[in-house]
């Protein structure tokens, strides 16, 4: 049994799947309103723990099932990574999975604050007596093996709250991910990955990015503006409450004004007792635009700044929340100059492709609830957990499945 729980900003999703030989089956998924975080980081401990406890019991109560440890997201301004490099002597002159996890060691044998933990060390590309570009070394032949690797590290306190919020939801947690290398399982595709492509998660308090080439995670930042922000400006722009704004911004919100008709109207609720107004659907757009333009100028930003920006040959993937705002796939391509796409889990009854793995749905009621952006970081959880859980008969889910071994065997059972 494994349960993805994606802690955000302005929701809780936990997911609980049971994986088979032929694939991950979900058998359970619940929500609630996220109270106590801010931009990612938690700031009041108990109504996070209650927030986690109400929408796991939710997926329990779906699954039938009781969950007991969890693999949890993290995102937040105070994620960082940079490049590292190891290299080790090969005792045998062929390289064991013993050498590969030494020269990882050495990767992340660097000098980080007291207040910084690693959270993972993901190999770009490992060298042998000077050839590179290998993906998988074991078995080679040579004397000295390195490696070039990203590592990731987050802020010693946030992962502990986190994590202490579990514990008093009574939840062990597994391990801490950091979300969008969660998402990019999810949504994005191997040939995506390999060509180089760059996952854009719009989430309620951040915005994350990841940037992957050459099948490695080469790049993340992470932006402390999301969905968030644009409900605020739609609440202040339109004058109604938040919720409304929400609500609003969900059922009639265009992320790019000029393909909203000019009479179309929507009805906008005042504030306590005022009655509603009608307003043109093309202010509510005029409105939304701006916020998410300034998302994606800082996202491009971002890219720039770190030399990955021409890295993304296949293009762009957004996912997260505000990924289901009409229009913002046009928007992004007016900004990157490259093709954009919606990254959606793709959840099915019998088995249907998420990323490269087969996930299904025991209940055929639920599948199109998860189909939804919002539940990239949570379904990705999940398969991540998968590649460390072994099956029935003590094999992984990766000895089965080539294509997403390849994906998780250098990301995931080395991570650490």
């Amino acid at each position: 049994m494994i349960c993805g729980l994606d802690i955000g900003t302005t929701k809780i999703a936990a997911i609980i799947g049971e994986f088979t030989p032929s694939g991950i089956e979900i058998l359970g998924v619940g929500t609630h309103r996220s109270d106590g975080l801010r931009q990612g980081v938690v700031v009041n401990i108990e109504a996070t723990t209650k927030s986690i406890a109400a929408a796991v019991q939710e997926a329990e109560q779906m699954a039938d099932a009781r969950v007991e440890t969890v693999y949890v997201g993290i995102a937040g301004g105070h994620i960082q990574g940079f490049s590292s490099t190891g290299q080790v002597s090969m005792r045998n002159r062929e390289v064991t999975e013993a050498d590969v996890a030494r020269v990882l060691e050495q990767a992340k044998a660097v000098n980080i604050p007291l207040d910084r933990q690693i959270l993972h060390t993901i190999p770009i590309e490992y060298i042998i007596d000077g050839q590179g570009q290998i993906r998988d070394p074991i078995g080679m032949s040579g004397v000295r093996m390195e490696v070039r690797a990203h590592v990731i590290t987050a802020a010693v306190t946030s992962v502990q709250n986190i994590v202490k919020c579990c514990n008093r939801a009574e939840l062990d947690v597994q391990e801490v991910v950091l979300e969008p290398i969660a998402s990019s399982l999810a949504v994005l595709h191997e040939d995506e990955m390999d060509l180089g492509v760059t996952l854009i998660d719009m989430g309620g308090g951040t915005t994350d990015i990841a940037v992957y080439h050459e099948g490695s995670d080469v790049f993340t930042s992470v932006l402390v503006m999301g969905g968030q922000r644009i409900t605020q400006d739609v609440a202040h722009g339109l004058r109604t409450s938040v919720a409304e704004a929400e609500r609003l911004k969900n059922k009639h919100g265009c992320a790019l004004a000029r393909l909203v008709g000019d009479d179309e109207e929507i009805e906008v609720p005042g504030v306590g007792p005022r009655p509603p107004r009608q307003h043109k659907r093309k202010f509510l757009a005029e409105i939304i635009e701006p916020r998410v333009e300034e998302i994606l100028l800082l996202a491009h930003q971002s890219l720039l700044h770190s030399g990955c920006a021409d890295l993304a040959a296949s293009g762009i993937v957004l996912t997260g929340g505000a990924a289901q705002l009409e229009g913002i796939c046009e928007l992004a391509e007016d900004i990157f100059r490259v093709p954009v796409r919606r990254g959606i889990p793709e959840v099915g009854v019998g088995g249907v492709r998420v990323g490269d793995a087969r996930v299904s749905v025991k209940d055929g009621g639920f599948s199109q609830m998860i189909a939804d952006p919002r539940f990239s970081t949570a379904v990705g959880l999940v398969l991540y957990g998968a590649a460390h859980e072994p099956l029935t008969d003590g094999t992984y889910l990766h000895d089965d499945r080539p294509s997403l071994g390849r994906r998780l065997s250098s990301w995931v059972r080395e991570l650490f």
